[in-house]
Parts: C-alpha cells; structure tokens; sequence
C-alpha cells in the first residue's frame, strides 16, 4: 500500500476534469488524480483497487444515464467507500441539492469555481478544514 495521497473524480465532463487535476497538482504535485467519465467507471475502479481507495470522491451531480445521487448511493452501498468523504462537486448552489446529498451521505458539497484560482482556494480549504477535524477527532 502507498503513502501517496489520491483524488478520485466522476465526472463527465473532460475539461472540469483537466481543470479538477490541474487544481490538485497546484496544490499539491504528490496527490495522485484518478479520473471516471461516470458512475459504472468509478464503481468499477472502486471494486479493483479496495486496498488503495482513493482519499477523497469527487462527484459531479448532473451526470447522464447514472446522476450524480444515484452514484452517492451506490458508492455508499461499498464497503470501506462508506468511509472516503464524498465531495459534490457540480456547478449547482441550490440549497436543496446541497441539503439532499448531505442527508444522503456526502461530505462536502463543493459548488464549481468560475475561476482556477478560486478552485485552488476552495480545495485548499477543504482539505485543512478535513485536516483539522481529524485532529481534534484523535
């Protein structure tokens, strides 16, 4: 098992994804962006590698044939996944998609930044936030 420190994003779209990945390796070049065009791809993934799941999913919503609340569903059906914060990660700020997939099991919900920085800015905060909370946890 490695050390190194790995991103899992589902998302459909190829761009969100290069700028996802291009956002990670400005913030940090050791984390590893592993990338799934859907929620069969991701599950997939998943299945094949249980003793390296990533350390965070991030998930977009507005995903065809599979959307992105079916896809939190069947992640959370796996086990050990159950454990790996789920981020949404989509271009939607309504307050009932937020306060649905929070209920459902996600971690965080992430609306997408307009602006690459603003994506660097918000991961960065993401991650001390996650940092800090598993510090007081222990």
């Amino acid at each position: 098992m490695t050390n190194q420190k790995s991103f899992l994003i589902i998302d459909d779209d190829v761009d969100d994804q290069e700028i996802f990945a291009a956002a990670v390796e400005e913030l940090d070049d050791d984390i590893r962006c592993i990338t799934a065009f859907d929620c069969d791809e991701a599950l997939d993934f998943l299945k094949k590698n249980m003793d390296e799941l990533p350390d965070y999913i991030f998930l977009d919503l507005n995903m065809p044939r599979v959307n992105g609340r079916q896809c939190l569903v069947e992640l959370k059906k796996l086990p050990g996944v159950r454990d790996v914060p789920i981020v949404i990660y989509s271009t939607s700020s309504l307050k009932k998609d937020m306060e649905e997939t929070l209920e459902m099991g996600a971690s965080h919900f992430l609306v997408k930044p307009s602006k690459f920085d603003e994506l660097c800015g918000a991961l960065k905060q993401l991650l001390a936030s996650d940092y800090t909370m598993s510090k007081l946890e222990n």
